[in-house]
Protein backbone atom coordinates (compact mmCIF):
# COMPACT_ATOMS: atom_id res chain seq x y z
CA UNK A 1 0.00 0.00 0.00
CA UNK A 2 1.31 3.47 -0.72
CA UNK A 3 -0.34 6.35 0.40
CA UNK A 4 0.34 10.07 -1.13
CA UNK A 5 -0.22 13.12 0.48
CA UNK A 6 -0.23 15.90 -1.75
CA UNK A 7 1.27 19.19 -0.08
CA UNK A 8 -0.78 21.76 -2.14
CA UNK A 9 -4.41 20.28 -1.45
CA UNK A 10 -4.14 19.18 1.97
CA UNK A 11 -5.68 15.64 1.50
CA UNK A 12 -4.50 11.78 0.66
CA UNK A 13 -4.44 10.21 -2.97
CA UNK A 14 -4.25 6.30 -2.49
CA UNK A 15 -2.40 4.03 -4.96
CA UNK A 16 -2.84 0.05 -4.21
CA UNK A 17 -0.93 -2.53 -4.62
CA UNK A 18 -2.50 -5.71 -4.30
CA UNK A 19 -3.11 -9.34 -5.11
CA UNK A 20 -6.26 -11.62 -5.02
CA UNK A 21 -4.74 -14.94 -4.41
CA UNK A 22 -7.87 -17.72 -5.92
CA UNK A 23 -9.75 -14.93 -7.73
CA UNK A 24 -9.58 -14.39 -11.88
CA UNK A 25 -9.49 -11.31 -12.92
CA UNK A 26 -13.18 -11.30 -15.04
CA UNK A 27 -14.69 -12.61 -11.41
CA UNK A 28 -12.63 -9.51 -9.44
CA UNK A 29 -14.10 -7.22 -12.26
CA UNK A 30 -17.87 -9.15 -12.05
CA UNK A 31 -17.92 -8.76 -8.57
CA UNK A 32 -16.69 -4.78 -8.52
CA UNK A 33 -18.96 -4.17 -10.89
CA UNK A 34 -22.44 -5.79 -9.38
CA UNK A 35 -23.90 -3.30 -7.23
CA UNK A 36 -26.63 -5.62 -5.57
CA UNK A 37 -24.30 -7.74 -4.91
CA UNK A 38 -21.78 -5.05 -3.30
CA UNK A 39 -25.26 -3.99 -0.64
CA UNK A 40 -24.66 -7.95 0.66
CA UNK A 41 -20.68 -7.74 1.11
CA UNK A 42 -19.86 -4.17 1.62
CA UNK A 43 -20.86 -3.43 5.57
CA UNK A 44 -20.52 0.12 4.42
CA UNK A 45 -22.54 1.00 1.85
CA UNK A 46 -25.79 2.67 3.38
CA UNK A 47 -27.47 2.92 0.00
CA UNK A 48 -26.18 2.43 -3.81
CA UNK A 49 -28.26 2.02 -6.62
CA UNK A 50 -27.53 2.95 -10.58
CA UNK A 51 -29.86 5.53 -12.73
CA UNK A 52 -29.99 6.99 -16.29
CA UNK A 53 -30.40 10.30 -16.03
CA UNK A 54 -30.66 11.72 -19.76
CA UNK A 55 -29.64 8.91 -21.37
CA UNK A 56 -26.22 8.73 -19.22
CA UNK A 57 -25.57 5.94 -16.40
CA UNK A 58 -25.01 7.24 -13.22
CA UNK A 59 -24.40 5.72 -9.83
CA UNK A 60 -25.28 7.10 -6.26
CA UNK A 61 -23.75 5.78 -3.46
CA UNK A 62 -24.25 6.65 0.57
CA UNK A 63 -21.42 5.44 2.52
CA UNK A 64 -21.44 4.61 6.42
CA UNK A 65 -19.20 7.10 8.61
CA UNK A 66 -18.78 6.04 12.19
CA UNK A 67 -20.44 8.24 14.75
CA UNK A 68 -20.08 11.31 15.50
CA UNK A 69 -19.24 12.08 11.56
CA UNK A 70 -22.36 12.61 8.83
CA UNK A 71 -22.28 9.79 6.27
CA UNK A 72 -20.83 10.89 2.85
CA UNK A 73 -22.73 10.69 -0.70
CA UNK A 74 -20.93 10.21 -4.14
CA UNK A 75 -23.06 10.74 -7.55
CA UNK A 76 -20.42 9.39 -10.08
CA UNK A 77 -20.15 7.55 -13.41
CA UNK A 78 -17.99 5.01 -14.62
CA UNK A 79 -16.92 2.62 -16.83
CA UNK A 80 -15.22 -1.19 -17.04
CA UNK A 81 -13.13 -1.93 -20.13
CA UNK A 82 -11.62 -5.14 -20.99
CA UNK A 83 -8.41 -4.09 -22.76
CA UNK A 84 -5.80 -6.74 -24.67
CA UNK A 85 -2.03 -5.21 -23.84
CA UNK A 86 0.67 -6.79 -25.87
CA UNK A 87 -1.65 -9.89 -25.46
CA UNK A 88 -2.15 -9.61 -21.95
CA UNK A 89 -5.72 -9.13 -20.21
CA UNK A 90 -6.41 -6.27 -18.38
CA UNK A 91 -10.04 -5.31 -16.62
CA UNK A 92 -9.76 -1.38 -16.70
CA UNK A 93 -12.86 0.44 -14.15
CA UNK A 94 -12.39 4.64 -14.23
CA UNK A 95 -15.03 6.30 -12.18
CA UNK A 96 -15.59 9.87 -11.79
CA UNK A 97 -17.77 12.79 -9.77
CA UNK A 98 -20.59 14.17 -11.79
CA UNK A 99 -22.97 17.01 -10.92
CA UNK A 100 -26.33 15.68 -11.93
CA UNK A 101 -29.16 18.01 -10.75
CA UNK A 102 -31.63 14.99 -10.65
CA UNK A 103 -29.52 13.85 -7.38
CA UNK A 104 -29.53 16.86 -5.17
CA UNK A 105 -28.07 17.06 -1.78
CA UNK A 106 -29.52 15.32 1.28
CA UNK A 107 -29.94 17.23 4.73
CA UNK A 108 -27.02 15.56 7.04
CA UNK A 109 -25.18 13.82 4.62
CA UNK A 110 -22.32 15.39 2.99
CA UNK A 111 -21.96 15.19 -0.70
CA UNK A 112 -18.46 13.97 -1.96
CA UNK A 113 -18.25 16.46 -5.25
CA UNK A 114 -14.33 15.71 -6.17
CA UNK A 115 -13.85 11.39 -6.52
CA UNK A 116 -12.03 9.70 -8.81
CA UNK A 117 -10.70 6.22 -9.15
CA UNK A 118 -9.18 3.90 -11.88
CA UNK A 119 -8.80 0.61 -11.24
CA UNK A 120 -6.77 -1.98 -13.27
CA UNK A 121 -6.78 -6.17 -13.12
CA UNK A 122 -4.90 -8.91 -14.24
CA UNK A 123 -3.75 -12.79 -13.79
CA UNK A 124 -1.26 -13.10 -11.74
CA UNK A 125 -0.17 -15.91 -13.85
CA UNK A 126 -1.72 -18.76 -11.82
CA UNK A 127 -5.20 -18.66 -10.58
CA UNK A 128 -5.57 -14.97 -8.84
CA UNK A 129 -5.63 -11.61 -9.97
CA UNK A 130 -2.85 -9.04 -9.50
CA UNK A 131 -4.82 -5.15 -8.33
CA UNK A 132 -3.91 -2.06 -8.83
CA UNK A 133 -5.90 0.99 -7.68
CA UNK A 134 -5.56 4.75 -7.40
CA UNK A 135 -8.29 6.58 -5.27
CA UNK A 136 -9.04 9.94 -4.48
CA UNK A 137 -11.89 12.17 -3.01
CA UNK A 138 -12.16 14.96 -0.75
CA UNK A 139 -14.37 13.85 2.05
CA UNK A 140 -15.58 17.18 3.17
CA UNK A 141 -15.72 18.22 6.56
CA UNK A 142 -13.30 17.72 9.22
CA UNK A 143 -11.90 14.08 9.36
CA UNK A 144 -9.93 13.09 11.98
CA UNK A 145 -6.63 12.29 11.71
CA UNK A 146 -7.31 8.72 13.45
CA UNK A 147 -9.96 8.12 10.88
CA UNK A 148 -7.78 8.94 7.95
CA UNK A 149 -4.77 6.58 9.45
CA UNK A 150 -7.40 3.99 10.31
CA UNK A 151 -8.39 3.98 6.38
CA UNK A 152 -4.82 3.96 5.51
CA UNK A 153 -3.62 0.85 7.80
CA UNK A 154 -6.15 -0.70 7.94
CA UNK A 155 -9.33 -0.08 6.35
CA UNK A 156 -7.87 -0.67 2.61
CA UNK A 157 -6.48 -3.92 3.56
CA UNK A 158 -9.86 -4.93 4.90
CA UNK A 159 -11.48 -3.91 1.55
CA UNK A 160 -9.15 -6.19 -0.26
CA UNK A 161 -9.96 -9.34 2.26
CA UNK A 162 -13.60 -8.57 1.95
CA UNK A 163 -13.73 -8.07 -2.43
CA UNK A 164 -11.67 -11.50 -2.10
CA UNK A 165 -14.41 -13.04 -0.03
CA UNK A 166 -17.05 -11.95 -2.11
CA UNK A 167 -15.28 -13.04 -5.09
CA UNK A 168 -15.63 -16.57 -3.59
CA UNK A 169 -19.01 -16.33 -2.45
CA UNK A 170 -20.35 -14.54 -5.67
CA UNK A 171 -18.64 -17.48 -7.70
CA UNK A 172 -20.87 -19.76 -5.65
CA UNK A 173 -24.18 -18.01 -6.49
CA UNK A 174 -23.46 -18.01 -10.17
Amino acid sequence: LLILFPQQSGLYEYKIFGGLADCPPKLCADVYMDLDFRKEWDQYVKELYEETYDGEKVIYWEVKYPFPLSNRDYVYIRECREMDVDGRKIWVVLAKSVAVPQCPEKRGIIRVKSYEQSLAIESDGKAGSKVYMYYFDNPGGMIPSWLVNWAAKSGVPAFLKDIQKACHNYSKRT
